[in-house]
């Protein structure tokens, strides 16, 4: 009997995360909302506190899909180019993220619209997606700056991630301190190239 109850309970965990990631790509965090959700998924609006703690839980589990999305993407485009140098696969890494934020703009802004903060308890599996992305970019990284001790090599990762996300931010909100789109990945090249030259 328990058996069933937990299976039951699993198969809706997987229908409620599929119905939210559906909804995530076509409109973003905004689109989550318990009751439109249990509708969909013919259940009560109490059985999806009873699988999950809140909404936020469940978009967490969403993104844990994206960040999964978005990382074999990012290879994918990485294996695609002949040129392993560190700064070509750095430039092709970060050209894949914009292209990726491009082609999945609503899910992917979902990544950060989800309220959270280094003060609360995140699951070591959504901590674990995310330094699986970083590690991507740690390794050019330290191809590059072969002198730097792993303490700045992560600095260097992070900060690296931090600027070219900005620039995709502020391109795809098409904020006035931000380039035109199809300049985005010049200006992603340029800062690379510069980056590398300087190393």
């Amino acid at each position: 009997m328990a058996g069933k109850i937990q299976k039951k309970r699993e198969d809706l965990r997987r229908r409620l995360i599929d119905l939210a990631e559906k909804r995530v790509a076509d409109g973003g965090i905004q689109q989550i909302r318990a009751r439109e959700l249990a509708k969909e998924a013919e259940c009560a609006v109490g059985a999806i506190y009873n699988v999950f703690g809140d909404l936020n839980e469940l978009v967490m589990a969403v993104n844990g899909r994206t960040f999964k999305r978005l990382g074999t993407y990012v290879l994918e485009a990485v294996n695609a180019n002949p040129d392993t140098s560190p700064t070509a696969v750095l430039t092709t890494m970060a050209h894949a993220y914009l292209g990726f934020a491009q082609s999945n703009t609503p899910a992917w802004r979902t990544l950060f619209d989800l309220e959270m903060s280094t003060e609360q308890e995140v699951p070591e599996w959504y901590l674990f997606e995310l330094q699986q992305l970083l590690a991507l970019i740690a390794k050019p990284v330290a191809q590059n700056f072969p002198d730097l001790p792993p303490g700045d090599v992560e600095l260097m990762t992070r900060g690296l991630f931090s600027s070219i996300h900005g620039i995709v931010v502020l391109g795809l909100e098409k904020r006035i301190s931000a380039v035109p789109t199809d300049e985005l990945e010049r200006m992603i090249s340029l800062i690379i190239n510069s980056l590398s030259e300087n190393s």
